[in-house]
């Protein structure tokens, strides 16, 4: 009896794995390892009693399964995955035993990581054959543009205020490679000085947590950690966040400073946080369609290196149709169409920015596709022209029209030997110059009455920046100069009626933007910085700066999130809708 009891408190001071829940990345765990696009094996076999138990690994997955041979019937194998920096684990992850008459078996597949939940997780291989062994951990250091551990790069961006204890300052750093770093100074020996690193802003660490930790040498006042990243692109993990933390010899308290996330460079930065929003296994943000297709376009156009999977990822599975409620209230036909001929019209620019960016003629083809099903809704006999906004061919507004003449105008200058769209880019230019949808100040109202009339409804940044960017790129189909003189009315315009002290501002920024709205001067800073690079006019290129500036020094936190009001100030809404309109901005600056 004794021995029984002995055995079982053995058994209760083992370490229960935990029940797996389970993980959706590029695919969701369990996939069978046959449909795995490559296979490594990063880690040495480890030999139980004469089996070999090996961990399979496909990088361009971001998965792992294991496999146990030269065994004997009812041998086991299975993978244990860590949140926590192999501390705990979910256990028996697609557990498999030796059928009879086998030699060896394997697991499925399951994901290295969770970019969706924002936990980046450790995988290893483990098997019973008489004895349980499990290979060691697979990817403990997460490598960027260096691996942890390295020594610090050039440049020294301390992007937060030090944090002070007992007299010593505690210091974050980030080098020109985006590697972060801590520091404690004016102290003495015995102190420490740590990195805590966080995948969900700040709200957890705890696979990062103690990072580098390094005490003050005897004879010394200060020290400093190795450097440490804060995005892991294998695990399509972005958005890292990084915390310098030190503590006194003398005392068991501890000091940090805020967290903060690098900016190798202000487009990168943007893009970085964007993608901390995104829903890798869905390909979009959730929950805006039209939005996501804005995102999309301010990825393909900023020009940062690694973005052409994710382009391709949101192609291939939101090229599908969806019933309504799954990515619009609406349901999607399929190739990015619904009923809201805006919305559609939106995807359109995305895959020609796309196309632009890889030269993939699959976008060129989507994009063209998707520029006949809007054509379709181009009616003269309403009002002369322009383009319904919805299949019930309810209103005829800005917005529709203005992506039509972007779309028709730009589809021409890439289809060798177009002459369709052409002629269609100049029906639609004309068009919306005698419409009256651009009101005595120059500024584009809303849309049309029913009479055909401007209907004096709000004037919003994007309509007033479609309509410059698409006269700008019909200017470029034709040479007309009369267009790039209607872009240059339309810049000047705005200049002068859509800014509050040098700053661009949407009339619902005094109160609450929707999450429409949010993302409205995002749109005229991509078109209008399209006409400033056009131009090459300082004055334009002047004011596409002070927007970047802007956005950067007053509406940007420690995390590069940006908000909605550019010019800063408190209530100021912040969301992914909100980074991806900065975001435009800051690509619209650095293109100048």
């Amino acid at each position: 009896m004794r021995t029984v009891l002995v055995v079982l408190l053995v058994f209760a001071s083992l370490t229960v794995p935990r029940a797996a829940a389970a993980v959706c990345a590029l695919s969701c765990d369990t996939l069978d390892p046959s449909r795995a696009a490559q296979e490594t094996s990063p880690l040495p076999d480890k030999d139980i009693n004469g089996r070999v138990l090996r961990l399979h690994v496909a990088d361009s997955d971001g998965m792992a399964w294991a496999s146990i041979d030269n065994g004997r019937t009812g041998d086991a194998v299975w993978l244990d995955r860590s949140w926590d920096g192999g501390a705990t684990w979910d256990g028996l992850l697609g557990k498999a035993s030796i059928p009879d008459t086998w030699t060896g078996t394997r697991t499925l597949m399951y994901n290295l990581a969770d970019p969706v939940g924002h936990r980046r997780g450790l995988l290893r291989a483990c098997g019973d054959a008489q004895a349980v062994a499990c290979t060691a951990w697979i990817y403990p250091t997460v490598c960027d543009t260096a691996c942890d551990g390295s020594a610090p790069g050039a440049g020294d961006n301390q992007p937060v205020a030090p944090a002070t204890i007992f007299g010593r300052s505690v210091r974050l750093h980030f080098d020109d490679r985006g590697m972060a770093w801590a520091s404690i100074d004016s102290g003495g020996p015995g102190d420490e000085i740590w990195l805590d690193r966080s995948w969900d802003a700040g709200a957890t660490w705890p696979d990062g947590s103690s990072l580098g930790r390094t005490s003050v040498p005897s004879g010394a006042t200060a020290t400093q950690t190795a450097t440490f990243a804060a995005r892991d692109p294998r695990g399509r993990m972005n958005g890292g966040a990084v915390r310098a933390c030190g503590r006194e010899s003398a005392h068991q308290e501890g000091a940090c400073t805020a967290w903060a996330r690098p900016a190798q460079s202000r487009v990168a930065a943007g893009v970085d946080a964007l993608l901390w929003s995104q829903d890798v296994y869905r390909a979009w943000w959730p929950s805006s369609w039209w939005n996501s297709a804005v995102a999309v376009t301010a990825l393909a156009d900023s020009g940062v290196s690694g973005l052409d999977p994710v382009l391709a990822r949101v192609f291939d599975v939101n090229r599908s149709a969806f019933p309504a409620g799954a990515r619009s209230s609406d349901p999607i036909d399929g190739d990015f169409i619904s009923r809201a001929v805006d919305d559609t019209a939106w995807w359109g620019l995305a895959w020609l920015a796309a196309y632009d960016r890889t030269h993939d003629a699959r976008y060129l083809a989507e994009a063209t596709k998707i520029a006949d099903y809007v054509h379709g809704f181009w009616d003269p006999g309403t009002c002369g022209g322009g383009v319904w906004w919805d299949r019930e061919r309810t209103y005829k507004n800005a917005v529709t029209s203005g992506l039509y003449l972007r779309l028709a105008a730009a589809l021409h200058r890439r289809l060798d030997g177009d002459t369709e769209w052409l002629a269609r880019a100049r029906e639609a230019g004309e068009w919306y110059l005698r419409s009256g949808l651009i009101n005595s100040a120059g500024l584009v109202n809303d849309g049309l009455t029913s009479g055909c009339a401007n209907n004096g409804q709000t004037v919003w940044t994007y309509n007033q920046g479609l309509a410059i960017g698409g006269f700008t790129e019909l200017w470029r189909a034709t040479g007309d100069q009369s267009y790039m003189d209607a872009a240059r009315r339309l810049a000047d315009a705005a200049m002068t009626g859509l800014t509050s002290g040098g700053v661009l501002v949407e009339s619902c920024d005094t109160g609450s933007c929707d999450d429409n709205q949010k993302q409205f001067k995002g749109i005229f800073m991509r078109y209008f910085g399209d006409l400033a690079s056009a131009t090459g006019s300082s004055v334009y290129q002047d004011f596409v700066r002070q927007q970047a500036d802007s956005v950067w020094s007053r509406d940007r936190d420690s995390l590069n999130r940006i908000g909605e009001r550019w010019a800063g100030g408190a209530s100021n809404a912040v969301d992914w809708r909100t980074q991806a309109s900065g975001l435009e901005a800051l690509i619209a600056a650095a293109a100048q």
